[in-house]
């Protein structure tokens, strides 16, 4: 039998907005550890993983490991039934075919139960090596989103360069280029540090859709993390104070003169 109950539906309303429009549909992954999940995007360009940890849970019980295979468009459907500081049960019997989403108001007057229909959903977890990243730029997460927002008014993809005390985020379109630096420094206290962690200069190309998808986890966390390591994908992390983190894999995006190189 598997049982948890968040203090409040809106954890779990941001984590639905920040994943739904990558993936449709995955596997809730539940352990004694907590809830995970894994999934690729349509495209396969980019990677979603997110882990609520058992100890950020009000209650959490987990009897043997399972699975719960969810559309996240009928979840997020279900969530908007609960306000945001309602607290969220969820509950599932072993080889269930439905999910119990049960919403308490904080007065306990009102209560609300929903039952969600499963799915079996054949998923194959990847293996995420170990990466000893090159650079590693920790900033505000309200900054990030305002900078892929900005950028997109002026083209498609961007390109991060990342140097001993600074990043750059730099994009080219129809209409002219944008650059937009930022270097290390601001206070935490303000909510403007960045901390640049760089042993080795690192420039690579992404769409920058995907960031914009990205920063809806903003609500999630007052800082990112950016990592880069030469021809493997960024990992953009957001980490939820004492709940899990939410974490993004963009591959980067292929030079079409070197495709073209490669295929000669």
């Amino acid at each position: 039998m598997f049982e948890a109950t968040l203090a409040e539906a809106s954890i779990l309303k941001k984590v639905l907005d920040a994943i739904k429009d990558l993936v449709t549909e995955a596997n809730f992954d539940c352990n004694a550890e907590g809830i995970s999940l894994q999934a690729m995007d349509t495209a396969r360009v980019a990677l979603v993983s997110f882990f609520l940890q058992a100890d950020g849970f009000e209650e959490y019980r987990c009897d043997r490991s399972i699975s719960l295979g969810i559309n996240l468009n009928s979840l997020t459907k279900i969530m908007k039934c609960a306000n945001s500081d309602d607290k969220v049960t969820i509950k599932a019997d072993d080889g269930a075919s439905t999910a119990i989403f049960t919403f308490t108001s904080p007065s306990s007057e009102r209560v609300s139960q929903f039952t969600l229909k499963l799915m079996e959903i054949n998923q194959q977890r990847l293996g995420i090596p170990q990466t000893d990243y090159k650079a590693t730029v920790q900033m505000s997460s309200a900054e990030f989103q305002r900078i892929s927002r900005d950028l997109s008014v002026i083209g498609d993809s961007v390109t991060l360069a990342v140097k001993k005390d600074s990043i750059m985020f730099s994009v080219t379109g129809d209409i002219g280029e944008g650059n937009i630096c930022l270097r290390q420094g601001g206070s935490a206290d303000r909510g403007d540090e960045t901390i640049v962690d760089c042993s080795e200069p690192v420039t690579a190309n992404f769409a920058l859709k995907y960031f914009n998808n990205f920063t809806k986890a903003t609500a999630l966390a007052n800082s990112v993390t950016l990592q880069l390591f030469p021809g493997l994908p960024l990992n953009v992390q957001y980490k939820m104070e004492e709940k899990g983190f939410i974490r993004f894999y963009l591959a980067p995006k292929v030079d079409e003169d070197e495709d073209e190189t490669a295929d000669m």
